[in-house]
């Protein structure tokens, strides 16, 4: 590496640290009015135990300070850094928009993560990404070898925006997971409010019964919904934040099933058990569909690698012998 490249790294590197000390120092960072009222919030009473199903409310509102990592994972250097990530995931926040659909997204993955812990993920992601490229692009500098300069931005760039399309990605994936485990827990806690409620139990009490007992994804929905029944919400209108958070099929008519059953007083059970019956109906299609599409890609191995191998097996003796006879 010529000295002249040397000059201008250190050069780089001391205007980025002194740029970083300048604008981040206290004096020139500008306080927000969260910062300003937080040490006069800190002693607030804890929430009822009655809503303690519900998440955190940075979770459900889309906002809330919480951490973006493990509290003292990095001790000071994390420390250093968290003003700097919490400023860029705003930028990004502001860049990107779509906070409603974000905020649903979250909703249906399970809502533990707040909009500004899901952006700090996505700049974590990107900078992991950017380091990557940023590795490349140093080892041609220090050693001279590798792609030419212009593809290690390009590396770079890259490496930044697939960091944030990963974890958006990430999320779709953990939306659809989600969702076939509670397609999986719903027959059986259909069965099991059937049979709470047969056997005497009122619609919320079965609810109760159901949500103490189970542990899952629709568990965890169910009691958020009593957690709204419990603060004054209509049973219903609770039962119909399910289907809102939720965009299965069947879980929809389940909770439309369950409406109408509560405000017309038919017969809660029977409806249950038919709604069971029908998601099993379901699974086992979803299962032979599958089984379907597997055997299509099962042809491809033995088209492409088992077939040839048996023809080269058969055919291979009588080529040799012929090449011996001539010879």
């Amino acid at each position: 590496m010529s000295p002249s490249a040397q000059g201008a790294l250190l050069g780089l590197l001391g205007g980025v640290g002194l740029a970083t000390v300048v604008f981040r120092s206290p004096k020139a960072r500008r306080i927000r009015l969260a910062d300003r009222v937080d040490p006069y919030l800190r002693d607030a009473a804890s929430p009822s135990r009655l809503l303690a199903d519900r998440p955190r409310a940075g979770a459900r509102a889309g906002g809330g300070d919480g951490p973006a990592f493990g509290a003292g994972a990095f001790g000071a250097f994390e420390a250093l850094l968290r003003p700097s990530i919490r400023h860029a995931a705003r930028r990004l926040d502001r860049f990107l928009g779509g906070r409603a659909a974000l905020l649903r997204r979250l909703e249906q993955a399970g809502g533990r993560t707040s909009i500004e812990e899901f952006r700090i993920q996505q700049v974590v992601c990107a900078v992991t990404g950017g380091l990557i490229g940023a590795a490349l692009l140093a080892g041609r500098a220090l050693l001279g070898v590798g792609p030419p300069a212009i593809v290690d931005v390009a590396l770079v760039v890259a490496g930044v925006a697939g960091g944030i399309v990963g974890r958006d990605w990430w999320l779709s994936r953990a939306i659809l997971a989600r969702q076939e485990t509670m397609l999986t827990e719903f027959p059986t806690v259909a069965e099991l409010l059937a049979l709470a409620v047969a056997a005497g139990e009122s619609p919320i009490g079965a609810l109760e019964r159901v949500t103490r007992l189970s542990g899952g994804e629709l568990g965890r929905e169910l009691s958020l919904a009593l957690a709204d029944a419990r603060a004054g919400a209509n049973l219903v209108d609770a039962l119909a934040g399910i289907a809102d958070r939720t965009t299965l099929v069947p879980l929809v008519r389940f909770v439309d099933g369950l409406s109408v059953a509560i405000e017309r007083g038919t017969p809660l059970a029977d409806v249950l058990r038919a709604q069971a019956v029908d998601v099993r109906e379901a699974g086992k299609r979803q299962l032979l569909e599958a089984g379907g599409r597997k055997e299509i890609a099962m042809m491809v191995p033995v088209v492409f690698l088992v077939l040839p191998m048996t023809v080269v097996f058969a055919f291979y003796p009588a080529l040799v012998s012929l090449t011996l006879n001539a010879q």
